[in-house]
């Protein structure tokens, strides 16, 4: 563990309708510490001098809930690969190095305040078609629904999407077809998922473009990013199922 001193660069913003700026802030850490830990410790500094704390977003900080939505040095969750932004170490950084501090940037996530932003496109996406009529009363014996282990590995893959939104924060159009297809993916693969899977297709896609998600265009750049490492193979597999679900139509 090494004490370092970092300039934080975080962009601050009263409200969505309100003008945002950066501002610098120096604040002393350890190469040990996240980079959210790093935030309350400057957050009490800015108390104790009487000035507003830093807004920004947080709830389990084990990687899981995806609430921890920061644009870091040009890299939504920081630099860190296949990691959310409490994951991230300050061992990462230098002594005396700036760092530059953003909300996601997109039309459909807009700023709250500060650092925060609203995802609540993703959750109208997801009950737009993310569900399944399938009796789930009692358990059921393990061989009652025989899955292919590559289907149900594929579907684990696809599942394990936190709806963080760094694939939309990553591209140039803000598009969100990474989120949409991991969740049309994780369903479209199981037996479970088969009843509605041509609906939730089409209902998905059309709520993703009715909240003004930007067109993929395949630059990947979303899937580089993405802290789970969710595969590209599953916008493919997206494309098919809505091809499908029109055809059927």
């Amino acid at each position: 563990m090494a004490n370092i001193t970092v300039n934080l660069k975080v962009w601050r913003q009263a409200g969505p309708k309100e003008p945002g700026q950066f501002k610098t802030y120096t604040v002393a850490t350890d190469t040990d510490t996240s980079f959210l830990e790093t935030l309350d410790i400057l957050n009490e500094q800015l108390v104790e001098q009487g000035e507003e704390p830093i807004v920004f977003d947080h709830d389990c900080r084990e990687g899981i809930c995806g609430m921890c939505s920061l644009y870091i040095n040009g890299h939504p969750h920081g630099p860190a690969t296949g990691a959310t932004t409490c994951q991230l170490y300050m061992r990462r950084f230098k002594d005396g190095e700036t760092i530059t501090v953003e909300p996601w940037r997109s039309a459909a996530f807009p700023v709250i305040k500060d650092l925060m932003v609203d995802r609540n496109a993703f959750d109208k996406i997801q009950q737009a078609g993310g569900y399944v009529s399938f009796n789930c009363g009692g358990a059921q014996d393990a061989n009652a629904l025989p899955i292919s282990k590559e289907s149900a590995d594929l579907a684990m893959d696809a599942a394990t999407c936190i709806g963080c939104g760094a694939c939309v924060a990553a591209c140039k159009n803000g598009s969100a077809m990474l989120f949409v297809s991991a969740k049309v993916s994780q369903f479209a693969l199981l037996p479970q998922g088969q009843v509605e899977r041509a609906r939730r297709a089409r209902a998905m896609v059309k709520k993703m473009d009715e909240l003004g998600f930007g067109n993929c265009t395949n630059t990947g750049a979303c899937a580089s990013e993405c802290p789970k490492n969710i595969s590209l193979s599953n916008i493919a597999r997206l494309n098919r199922e809505f091809l499908k679900a029109k055809i059927k139509e």
